[in-house]
């Protein structure tokens, strides 16, 4: 046995949580990882984390290896709806994004993009353009279809609300370049008063868009994100987003890992809305 895996079997007489995540460079799986290790390191214990790239085969390989070492349980942020379920000896959680068939602990998606629409109708807004995340994700269609559920409840025909709906990934460089094509509408006559989107990243890709068409947010478009990564609070303007409550939503994940459950049903947590400088009441185009 290796001096790591002595190690590592020594610490297992505590708490030692395997956690594969997609993407360590993505900031909102950065800051996740960052509170299942306080959660576990408050109870004395160690975390074993793992970049799965967004691949299921590598994130099959994590499993099969964390399952080896003796871990209390393994924490999977699943890469998309095609990961390959892995049947374990010991408890295994689906945090934010569904892994196989194991139960997820995760933001109520579909009230956070309730609360979202709510805080857009409310400043008036009834011209939206959303910009949805990638179809293969069980998260990205919960946040979509609560957006278009609750937009569909409020749109009356005396209150019509305008809603186009595009798809993109979580990232920058997405968010960018569905802005593009939707902000260079303003030139053509479309009087587009608001943007919310399925990430703050895309958000911020919006923002950056629409410094660069000369297009003024709050005061010609609001934008709206969501999630509250740390950059939301930094950009120009500062971004009104839909919170997830990471640290209560690592706290039951561990929790679980810790009791040993036996086939516990999903747990959704509720997000709050942050409102910060992006979102204004809606313009009142001539």
């Amino acid at each position: 046995m290796t001096d790591l895996a002595a190690e590592a079997q020594q610490s297992a007489r505590g708490v030692v949580i395997g956690l594969i995540v997609p993407d360590i460079t993505n900031p909102f799986f950065a800051q996740l990882a960052k509170s299942i290790e306080m959660e576990v390191a408050s109870r004395g214990g160690m975390v074993m984390l793992a970049n799965s790239h967004d691949d299921p085969g590598i994130e099959l390989k994590q499993v099969r290896a964390m399952h080896e070492w003796p871990v209390t349980g393994i924490i999977v942020v699943a890469g998309s709806d095609a990961s390959r379920s892995y049947s374990a000896e010991l408890p295994i959680i689906s945090l934010d994004r569904r892994y196989g068939t194991y139960p997820l602990v995760a933001t109520d998606q579909r009230d956070g993009a309730r609360k979202v629409v709510d805080h857009l109708h409310g400043l008036g807004h009834r011209i939206i353009a959303y910009i949805a995340g990638p179809e293969n994700l069980e998260v990205a269609r919960e946040r979509r279809d609560g957006f278009i559920e609750r937009v569909n409840e409020l749109s009356t025909p005396d209150d019509e609300i305008d809603l186009t709906v595009h798809t993109g990934e979580f990232d920058f460089a997405s968010g960018e370049a569905v802005a593009r094509n939707i902000l260079l509408q303003l030139r053509r006559g479309f009087r587009i008063t608001a943007i919310a989107t399925a990430s703050d990243q895309q958000a911020i890709g919006v923002l950056r868009c629409a410094r660069d068409l000369g297009v003024h947010v709050p005061q010609d478009v609001s934008v709206i994100g969501f999630d509250d990564i740390t950059l939301a609070s930094l950009v120009v303007p500062r971004l009104t987003t839909l919170r997830q409550p990471i640290e209560d939503i690592a706290s039951v994940a561990v929790d679980r890992i810790v009791a040993k459950m036996e086939a516990p049903s999903d747990h959704a947590v509720r997000g709050s809305l942050i409102v910060r400088e992006s979102t204004a009441p809606a313009s009142r185009w001539d």
